[in-house]
C-alpha cells in the first residue's frame, strides 16, 4: 500500500506509480473474473449432483442388498 502522503519529485514519478496502480488494478479484477468463473462452475447442476453421487450409489446398494436379502430369506 501506498503511504498518501508521499511526495513525488517528477511526473515521471508520478507516472510510474499510477502504471503500477493500473496493473494492479488488472490484476485485482482477472482475479474477480476468475473467482467469479470457478464459482459458476461449482454451482453447476452437474457439478452439485457429482458429490452426491457417492451418496446415492450407497444408498441405491443398500435398497439392492435389501431386495436381495427379503427375496433370499
Amino acid at each position: 500500500m501506498t503511504d498518501m502522503s508521499k511526495r513525488y519529485e517528477s511526473l515521471a514519478e508520478i507516472n510510474h506509480d499510477l502504471k503500477i496502480l493500473e496493473l494492479q488494478r488488472a490484476i485485482d479484477r482477472e482475479n474477480l473474473k476468475l473467482s467469479y468463473k470457478n464459482v459458476k462452475t461449482q454451482l453447476y447442476p452437474t457439478s452439485l449432483l457429482g458429490g452426491m453421487g457417492g451418496l446415492i450409489q450407497k444408498v441405491f446398494a443398500t435398497l439392492v442388498a435389501r431386495k436381495f436379502l427379503k427375496k433370499v430369506s
